[in-house]
Protein backbone atom coordinates (compact mmCIF):
# COMPACT_ATOMS: atom_id res chain seq x y z
CA UNK A 1 0.00 0.00 0.00
CA UNK A 2 1.68 3.43 -1.08
CA UNK A 3 1.73 6.18 1.30
CA UNK A 4 -0.10 8.94 0.39
CA UNK A 5 -0.43 12.42 2.20
CA UNK A 6 -2.71 15.00 2.87
CA UNK A 7 -1.21 18.58 2.82
CA UNK A 8 -2.66 20.89 5.22
CA UNK A 9 -2.51 24.91 3.51
CA UNK A 10 -3.07 27.24 6.81
CA UNK A 11 -2.12 30.47 5.80
CA UNK A 12 -4.91 32.64 4.48
CA UNK A 13 -2.73 34.37 2.04
CA UNK A 14 -1.50 31.33 0.14
CA UNK A 15 -1.64 30.68 -3.62
CA UNK A 16 -0.96 27.06 -4.59
CA UNK A 17 -0.06 27.04 -8.28
CA UNK A 18 1.98 24.13 -10.65
CA UNK A 19 4.74 23.92 -12.26
CA UNK A 20 6.79 20.48 -13.99
CA UNK A 21 4.70 18.20 -11.75
CA UNK A 22 4.47 19.57 -8.27
CA UNK A 23 2.74 22.13 -6.58
CA UNK A 24 4.17 25.58 -5.57
CA UNK A 25 2.50 26.89 -2.40
CA UNK A 26 3.45 30.54 -1.86
CA UNK A 27 2.59 33.03 0.24
CA UNK A 28 3.76 36.52 1.38
CA UNK A 29 6.83 35.19 3.08
CA UNK A 30 7.77 31.52 1.57
CA UNK A 31 7.58 29.26 -1.26
CA UNK A 32 7.14 25.59 -1.56
CA UNK A 33 7.28 23.25 -3.69
CA UNK A 34 5.32 19.77 -3.23
CA UNK A 35 5.68 16.54 -5.49
CA UNK A 36 2.09 15.64 -6.63
CA UNK A 37 3.10 12.34 -6.44
CA UNK A 38 3.25 12.06 -2.94
CA UNK A 39 -0.32 13.59 -2.63
CA UNK A 40 -3.50 11.76 -1.93
CA UNK A 41 -5.60 15.08 -1.03
CA UNK A 42 -5.14 18.92 -0.43
CA UNK A 43 -6.81 20.54 2.49
CA UNK A 44 -7.39 24.47 1.95
CA UNK A 45 -8.31 27.00 5.36
CA UNK A 46 -9.42 30.28 5.24
CA UNK A 47 -8.33 32.50 2.26
CA UNK A 48 -6.10 29.68 0.82
CA UNK A 49 -6.93 29.22 -2.93
CA UNK A 50 -5.69 27.24 -5.74
CA UNK A 51 -5.17 28.33 -9.53
CA UNK A 52 -7.37 26.77 -12.45
CA UNK A 53 -4.32 24.91 -14.07
CA UNK A 54 -3.17 23.56 -10.73
CA UNK A 55 -6.85 22.49 -9.80
CA UNK A 56 -7.41 20.80 -12.99
CA UNK A 57 -3.65 18.90 -12.31
CA UNK A 58 -5.03 17.78 -9.46
CA UNK A 59 -8.60 16.37 -10.77
CA UNK A 60 -6.49 14.76 -13.68
CA UNK A 61 -4.46 12.71 -10.60
CA UNK A 62 -7.16 11.91 -8.23
CA UNK A 63 -6.35 14.57 -5.44
CA UNK A 64 -9.20 15.99 -3.79
CA UNK A 65 -9.25 18.96 -2.93
CA UNK A 66 -11.23 20.44 0.21
CA UNK A 67 -11.71 23.94 1.20
CA UNK A 68 -12.38 25.42 4.73
CA UNK A 69 -13.74 28.05 6.68
CA UNK A 70 -11.45 28.97 9.99
CA UNK A 71 -14.10 27.20 11.87
CA UNK A 72 -13.64 24.00 10.22
CA UNK A 73 -16.66 23.48 7.91
CA UNK A 74 -16.83 22.54 4.53
CA UNK A 75 -16.69 25.57 1.88
CA UNK A 76 -16.71 23.51 -1.56
CA UNK A 77 -14.60 19.62 -2.52
CA UNK A 78 -13.50 19.06 -5.67
CA UNK A 79 -13.11 15.21 -7.21
CA UNK A 80 -11.99 14.37 -10.39
CA UNK A 81 -15.17 14.06 -12.65
CA UNK A 82 -16.46 10.55 -13.69
CA UNK A 83 -15.47 8.20 -10.40
CA UNK A 84 -17.59 5.63 -9.43
CA UNK A 85 -19.53 2.75 -10.44
CA UNK A 86 -22.65 3.54 -11.82
CA UNK A 87 -23.94 -0.12 -10.94
CA UNK A 88 -22.80 -0.20 -7.71
CA UNK A 89 -24.58 3.01 -6.72
CA UNK A 90 -28.13 2.06 -8.69
CA UNK A 91 -27.56 -1.06 -5.63
CA UNK A 92 -26.81 1.13 -3.00
CA UNK A 93 -29.97 3.20 -4.30
CA UNK A 94 -32.03 -0.11 -4.09
CA UNK A 95 -30.94 -0.61 -1.30
CA UNK A 96 -31.14 2.67 0.36
CA UNK A 97 -35.08 2.24 -0.70
CA UNK A 98 -35.46 -0.92 0.69
CA UNK A 99 -36.05 -0.12 4.60
CA UNK A 100 -35.23 -3.49 5.99
CA UNK A 101 -31.53 -3.85 4.50
CA UNK A 102 -30.68 0.23 4.80
CA UNK A 103 -31.54 -0.35 8.81
CA UNK A 104 -29.39 -3.28 8.69
CA UNK A 105 -26.23 -1.31 7.91
CA UNK A 106 -27.57 1.09 10.32
CA UNK A 107 -28.10 -1.12 13.00
CA UNK A 108 -24.26 -2.47 12.45
CA UNK A 109 -23.32 1.21 11.98
CA UNK A 110 -24.77 2.04 15.71
CA UNK A 111 -23.45 -1.25 17.24
CA UNK A 112 -19.77 -0.50 16.23
CA UNK A 113 -20.09 3.44 17.45
CA UNK A 114 -21.81 2.42 21.08
CA UNK A 115 -19.17 -0.47 21.18
CA UNK A 116 -16.06 1.43 20.57
CA UNK A 117 -17.51 4.61 22.92
CA UNK A 118 -17.88 2.01 25.42
CA UNK A 119 -14.15 0.74 24.82
CA UNK A 120 -12.64 3.84 25.02
CA UNK A 121 -14.85 5.12 28.33
CA UNK A 122 -13.16 1.14 30.19
CA UNK A 123 -9.39 2.89 29.16
CA UNK A 124 -10.94 6.05 31.26
CA UNK A 125 -11.75 3.99 34.06
CA UNK A 126 -9.14 2.34 34.54
CA UNK A 127 -6.97 5.53 34.54
CA UNK A 128 -9.88 7.65 35.93
CA UNK A 129 -8.86 9.03 40.04
CA UNK A 130 -11.26 6.54 42.75
CA UNK A 131 -13.47 9.48 43.15
CA UNK A 132 -14.71 9.48 39.36
CA UNK A 133 -14.81 5.62 38.76
CA UNK A 134 -18.13 4.98 39.47
CA UNK A 135 -19.75 7.67 37.95
CA UNK A 136 -18.19 6.58 34.64
CA UNK A 137 -18.75 2.90 34.58
CA UNK A 138 -22.48 4.14 35.59
CA UNK A 139 -22.27 5.64 31.92
CA UNK A 140 -20.17 3.01 30.41
CA UNK A 141 -23.54 0.15 31.61
CA UNK A 142 -26.00 2.43 30.36
CA UNK A 143 -23.98 2.20 26.90
CA UNK A 144 -24.18 -2.13 27.79
CA UNK A 145 -27.73 -1.54 27.86
CA UNK A 146 -27.99 0.71 24.77
CA UNK A 147 -26.43 -2.39 22.80
CA UNK A 148 -28.46 -4.27 24.52
CA UNK A 149 -31.58 -2.31 22.80
CA UNK A 150 -30.46 -1.77 19.50
CA UNK A 151 -30.20 -5.54 19.20
CA UNK A 152 -34.23 -5.44 19.02
CA UNK A 153 -34.74 -2.10 17.13
CA UNK A 154 -36.73 -2.87 13.98
CA UNK A 155 -37.04 0.90 12.94
CA UNK A 156 -34.68 3.86 11.62
CA UNK A 157 -35.98 6.02 13.73
CA UNK A 158 -35.94 3.05 16.54
CA UNK A 159 -31.97 2.62 15.75
CA UNK A 160 -31.52 6.72 15.55
CA UNK A 161 -33.03 7.22 19.33
CA UNK A 162 -30.79 4.51 20.74
CA UNK A 163 -27.92 6.17 18.95
CA UNK A 164 -28.72 9.84 20.30
CA UNK A 165 -28.92 8.37 23.93
CA UNK A 166 -26.14 6.34 23.63
CA UNK A 167 -24.33 10.15 22.63
CA UNK A 168 -25.89 11.76 25.11
CA UNK A 169 -24.26 9.18 28.22
CA UNK A 170 -21.05 9.09 26.20
CA UNK A 171 -20.53 13.10 26.30
CA UNK A 172 -21.68 13.14 29.86
CA UNK A 173 -18.66 10.85 30.73
CA UNK A 174 -16.22 12.75 28.47
CA UNK A 175 -17.34 16.30 30.98
CA UNK A 176 -16.26 13.89 33.71
CA UNK A 177 -13.34 12.86 32.20
CA UNK A 178 -12.27 16.52 31.41
CA UNK A 179 -13.18 17.76 34.82
CA UNK A 180 -9.33 17.97 36.41
CA UNK A 181 -8.13 19.63 32.72
CA UNK A 182 -7.60 23.04 31.67
CA UNK A 183 -10.51 22.55 28.54
CA UNK A 184 -13.89 22.20 31.01
CA UNK A 185 -16.14 20.62 28.73
CA UNK A 186 -20.51 20.45 29.39
CA UNK A 187 -22.34 19.04 26.55
CA UNK A 188 -21.63 18.51 22.97
CA UNK A 189 -22.32 21.76 21.49
CA UNK A 190 -21.86 21.86 17.63
CA UNK A 191 -23.13 24.80 16.29
CA UNK A 192 -21.43 27.29 17.10
CA UNK A 193 -18.30 25.11 19.55
CA UNK A 194 -18.67 26.84 22.71
CA UNK A 195 -15.39 25.61 24.32
CA UNK A 196 -12.56 24.99 23.24
CA UNK A 197 -13.22 20.57 23.55
CA UNK A 198 -16.23 21.16 20.94
CA UNK A 199 -13.80 23.40 18.67
CA UNK A 200 -11.51 20.65 18.22
CA UNK A 201 -14.10 17.91 17.99
CA UNK A 202 -16.16 19.68 15.01
CA UNK A 203 -12.50 20.85 13.48
CA UNK A 204 -11.27 17.23 13.42
CA UNK A 205 -14.65 15.84 12.79
CA UNK A 206 -15.11 17.74 9.67
CA UNK A 207 -11.66 16.21 8.69
CA UNK A 208 -12.45 12.56 8.85
CA UNK A 209 -15.70 13.29 7.06
CA UNK A 210 -13.56 14.90 4.50
CA UNK A 211 -11.58 11.87 4.19
CA UNK A 212 -14.45 9.31 4.33
CA UNK A 213 -15.61 11.17 1.44
CA UNK A 214 -12.68 10.82 -0.73
CA UNK A 215 -12.54 7.02 0.28
CA UNK A 216 -15.98 6.27 -0.58
CA UNK A 217 -15.94 7.99 -4.14
CA UNK A 218 -12.55 6.44 -4.44
CA UNK A 219 -14.36 2.73 -4.37
CA UNK A 220 -17.44 4.09 -6.27
CA UNK A 221 -20.19 5.01 -3.81
CA UNK A 222 -22.34 7.84 -3.23
CA UNK A 223 -20.93 10.18 0.13
CA UNK A 224 -24.79 11.61 -0.11
CA UNK A 225 -26.68 8.17 -0.12
CA UNK A 226 -26.43 7.34 3.63
CA UNK A 227 -28.33 4.94 5.76
CA UNK A 228 -28.24 5.95 9.52
CA UNK A 229 -27.97 9.40 7.97
CA UNK A 230 -31.07 9.74 5.46
CA UNK A 231 -30.55 11.53 2.29
CA UNK A 232 -30.57 15.39 2.47
CA UNK A 233 -29.39 17.92 -0.14
CA UNK A 234 -26.02 18.63 -0.13
CA UNK A 235 -25.10 16.51 2.94
CA UNK A 236 -22.83 13.80 3.07
CA UNK A 237 -24.91 11.15 4.55
CA UNK A 238 -23.01 8.29 3.79
CA UNK A 239 -19.84 9.77 5.08
CA UNK A 240 -21.39 10.89 8.08
CA UNK A 241 -22.42 7.29 8.54
CA UNK A 242 -19.25 5.64 8.66
CA UNK A 243 -17.53 8.25 10.62
CA UNK A 244 -19.84 7.39 13.65
CA UNK A 245 -18.14 3.84 14.22
CA UNK A 246 -14.49 6.17 13.99
CA UNK A 247 -15.09 8.56 16.10
CA UNK A 248 -14.00 7.28 19.59
CA UNK A 249 -11.06 5.74 18.91
CA UNK A 250 -9.85 7.60 15.58
CA UNK A 251 -10.70 11.26 16.62
CA UNK A 252 -12.22 11.40 20.20
CA UNK A 253 -9.26 9.64 21.89
CA UNK A 254 -6.56 11.71 20.18
CA UNK A 255 -8.96 14.93 20.98
CA UNK A 256 -8.80 14.13 25.02
CA UNK A 257 -5.27 13.07 25.00
CA UNK A 258 -4.36 16.50 23.40
CA UNK A 259 -6.00 18.47 25.37
CA UNK A 260 -5.61 16.91 28.91
CA UNK A 261 -1.71 16.71 27.87
CA UNK A 262 -1.91 20.53 27.48
CA UNK A 263 -0.50 20.30 24.20
CA UNK A 264 -2.85 22.75 22.85
CA UNK A 265 -2.65 25.99 24.74
CA UNK A 266 -5.42 27.49 26.18
CA UNK A 267 -4.89 31.17 25.94
CA UNK A 268 -2.73 30.56 22.38
CA UNK A 269 -4.80 27.94 20.90
CA UNK A 270 -8.10 29.18 20.81
CA UNK A 271 -9.88 32.18 19.82
CA UNK A 272 -13.56 33.49 21.26
CA UNK A 273 -15.90 35.54 19.07
CA UNK A 274 -18.60 37.92 20.00
CA UNK A 275 -21.49 35.57 21.23
CA UNK A 276 -19.72 33.09 22.81
CA UNK A 277 -18.48 31.01 20.22
CA UNK A 278 -14.87 29.35 20.49
CA UNK A 279 -12.61 28.41 17.11
CA UNK A 280 -8.87 27.24 16.85
CA UNK A 281 -6.65 29.58 15.82
CA UNK A 282 -4.40 29.70 13.11
CA UNK A 283 -1.42 29.10 15.46
CA UNK A 284 -3.75 26.21 17.47
CA UNK A 285 -4.67 24.85 14.03
CA UNK A 286 -1.20 24.33 12.77
CA UNK A 287 -0.61 22.66 16.02
CA UNK A 288 -3.33 20.35 16.00
CA UNK A 289 -2.70 19.55 12.68
CA UNK A 290 0.54 18.48 12.74
CA UNK A 291 0.17 16.46 15.35
CA UNK A 292 -3.06 14.77 13.81
CA UNK A 293 -0.88 13.73 10.91
CA UNK A 294 1.30 12.21 13.22
CA UNK A 295 -1.51 10.14 15.20
CA UNK A 296 -2.87 9.39 11.42
CA UNK A 297 0.15 7.64 10.99
CA UNK A 298 0.18 5.54 14.09
CA UNK A 299 -0.72 1.95 13.51
CA UNK A 300 -4.08 -0.06 14.68
CA UNK A 301 -5.54 -3.25 15.01
CA UNK A 302 -7.71 -4.07 12.23
CA UNK A 303 -9.79 -6.95 14.01
CA UNK A 304 -11.74 -8.16 11.18
CA UNK A 305 -8.62 -8.21 9.00
CA UNK A 306 -6.58 -9.33 11.88
CA UNK A 307 -3.92 -6.87 10.45
CA UNK A 308 -1.68 -3.89 11.60
CA UNK A 309 -2.35 -0.96 9.82
CA UNK A 310 -1.86 3.06 9.63
CA UNK A 311 -4.72 5.15 10.86
CA UNK A 312 -4.93 6.96 7.98
CA UNK A 313 -6.02 3.88 5.85
CA UNK A 314 -9.43 3.26 8.31
CA UNK A 315 -11.97 5.43 5.68
CA UNK A 316 -10.54 3.00 2.73
CA UNK A 317 -11.13 0.12 4.30
CA UNK A 318 -14.35 0.27 5.90
CA UNK A 319 -15.11 2.15 2.38
CA UNK A 320 -14.31 -0.94 0.49
CA UNK A 321 -16.21 -3.17 3.16
CA UNK A 322 -19.58 -1.09 2.40
CA UNK A 323 -18.96 -1.52 -1.31
CA UNK A 324 -18.50 -5.72 -0.94
CA UNK A 325 -21.54 -5.55 1.43
CA UNK A 326 -23.86 -4.04 -1.57
CA UNK A 327 -22.36 -6.02 -4.29
CA UNK A 328 -22.90 -9.41 -2.22
CA UNK A 329 -19.86 -10.20 -1.14
CA UNK A 330 -20.21 -9.82 2.15
CA UNK A 331 -23.75 -10.97 4.18
CA UNK A 332 -23.41 -8.06 6.66
CA UNK A 333 -21.86 -4.91 6.99
CA UNK A 334 -18.70 -4.79 9.27
CA UNK A 335 -18.32 -1.76 11.49
CA UNK A 336 -14.79 -1.28 12.31
CA UNK A 337 -13.80 -2.58 15.95
CA UNK A 338 -11.11 -0.59 18.10
CA UNK A 339 -8.84 -3.47 19.90
CA UNK A 340 -9.70 -3.09 23.89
Amino acid sequence: MRVLNTLYVTSHRAKLSTRKGSLLVKDAETQTRVPMESLEAIVLLGNASVTPPALAECTKRGVGVTSLTRSGRIRYRVVAGGSGNVLLRMQQLEVYNRPEASDTIARNIVAGKIQNSRGLLSRWIWDAPSDDRQALDDYRNHLTGALQRLAGASTGDRIRGIEGDAARSYFRAVSIVMERSPFPFTARIRRPPRDPVNATLSFLYTLLTKEMAGALEAVGLDPQIGFLHRARPGRPSLALDLIEELRAPQIDRFAIRLLRRRELSPDAGFEYKPGGACYLSDDGRRQLLAKYEEYRNEVVEHRLLDRSLPRWSLPQIQATLLARHLRGDLDQYPPFLAAT
